[in-house]
């Protein structure tokens, strides 16, 4: 069984048991969580629910870990003109065990 969810702008495939990093989450690390809106869930049987149905199911999760991700590098450059800007930038997320999917 797995769902398809929609958390912080982005679409994730989840699956009880799993760790997935999410954008920044309120909560402490252990505090329980459920996840943004279902958009679709497969069942044991091969079935794939959509729109009302999936809708209607709740991903419930843990939160394991606040954290941020490696620092990338963003540099900037133009050939002539003496132009060169180097900045970084880490993203904060938040890692959550997912525990169950709720029809």
């Amino acid at each position: 069984m797995y769902a398809v969810i929609r958390s912080g702008g982005k679409q994730y495939r989840v699956a009880p048991g799993e760790t997935i990093k999410v954008e920044t989450l309120p909560g402490k690390v252990g505090a329980r969580v459920t996840l943004g809106e279902v958009l679709a869930v497969s069942t044991d049987e091969n079935k794939v629910l959509t729109g009302d149905d999936a809708a209607k199911a709740k991903v419930t999760g843990k939160i394991v870990e606040q954290g941020r991700h490696p620092k990338v590098t963003v540099f900037k450059y133009r050939r002539t003109k003496q132009y060169k800007i180097v900045r970084g930038h880490r993203q904060n997320y938040t890692a959550v065990e997912v525990s169950g999917i709720e029809l």
